[in-house]
């Protein structure tokens, strides 16, 4: 039963993650690092090596799926699939209709997270703040980056999945914006959505199994040089790591994306269609409710949901310890 309990957890953590990466800008990885399972999450995907495909292929499935962590990467599987699949279309309700108010939740939840990641750096010295400053100005060069036009073809689809794969053992920043800067976030959402109600052909299905062939390929080959990293340099990983996430806040200030905000309070502008002129966008922004009282509620809600996690993590980890002296 408390192996059981243990997973369920981890499907628990699993769904936040991927309900996290349907969203630009909020890092399935930052979630991991919140919520305590990102070194287990890097080591079980390091450990997918030669050793494993030589237990596998001889036969050793118990010895395989052992050495991989298979119960945990399962879990976590299971639980990123049944958030994609369920949890996608109400964000982008959200963020449709009240992109403020989410787009502030979500901004507590990184502030909180950079704080605690930051909280457990000790003896500051020059070196340390200059990774720090390194991993901001990443960040916010990343974020800042124009979605570009790109082909539709599945040699491109398989370099998007690599890439984008990368975010979800990667905090700061989510692989949807990974895809969002590669042209290819609508696509891939609209090939998902038309699989999941029965209208996918055969190319959508294609699409995805290519997809996820060049994210199998790009987690593993990234995880091990993240998990070297870990173990070589791993203050300065984490002050980078740390830096980048502080660096993604710009994505994810709540009016940030004007034309949204605006669609969401004047949806009248939408008929005009998708190429509204920019000049019109800023008018109507001047006259946009910016429901000040509600984003700061809502970060602070965020905000607040990091830190009971961080303090419910800290009195499990009490009791366990407690538990086995």
């Amino acid at each position: 039963m408390k192996g059981f309990l243990k997973y369920l957890m981890v499907t628990v953590k699993g769904i936040c993650m991927g309900a996290a990466d349907v969203i630009p800008g909020v890092s399935g990885g930052t979630i991991a690092f919140m919520t305590g399972i990102y070194e287990d999450l890097v080591g079980s995907i390091n450990n997918i090596n030669t050793t494993a495909l030589k237990l596998l292929f001889t036969g050793k499935f118990k010895q395989f799926w052992k050495h991989i962590n298979g119960n945990f990467l399962l879990s976590l599987i299971t639980g990123i699939l049944i958030s994609i699949l369920s949890l996608a279309k109400l964000m982008q309700y959200l963020l449709n209709h009240q992109p403020i108010q989410t787009w502030a939740f979500f901004f507590g939840l990184i502030v909180a997270s950079s704080i605690f990641i930051l909280k457990g750096i000790k003896a500051w010295k020059v070196k340390d703040f200059v990774m720090l400053v390194f991993g901001i100005i990443l960040g916010v060069v990343v974020c800042t980056l124009s979605p570009t036009e790109t082909p539709d073809g599945l040699w491109f689809i398989l370099i998007c999945g690599a890439i984008a794969i990368c975010a979800m053992i990667l905090p700061g920043i989510s692989g949807s914006f990974i895809l969002l800067i590669l042209g290819k976030y609508e696509y891939m959402m609209g090939t998902i959505a038309d699989i999941v109600s029965g209208k996918g052909d055969l190319m959508d299905f294609l699409t995805v199994i290519v997809f996820i062939i060049g994210a199998a390929a790009g987690i593993i080959a990234f995880s091990k040089f993240l998990h070297w990293l870990l173990q070589h340099y791993h203050r300065e990983t984490l002050l980078v790591m740390a830096g980048f996430i502080i660096g993604s806040l710009v994505k994810v200030w709540p009016w940030s994306d004007k034309k949204t905000v605006v669609l969401s309070q004047f949806p009248e502008l939408a008929a005009s269609g998708e190429n509204i002129p920019a000049e019109v966008i800023d008018k109507y922004f001047g006259m946009v409710d910016m429901h000040i009282g509600g984003a700061v509620a809502f970060a602070l809600i965020g905000f607040i949901l990091v830190v009971g996690i961080e303090v419910a993590s800290k009195i499990i980890s009490s009791r366990r310890e407690n538990t086995e002296k």
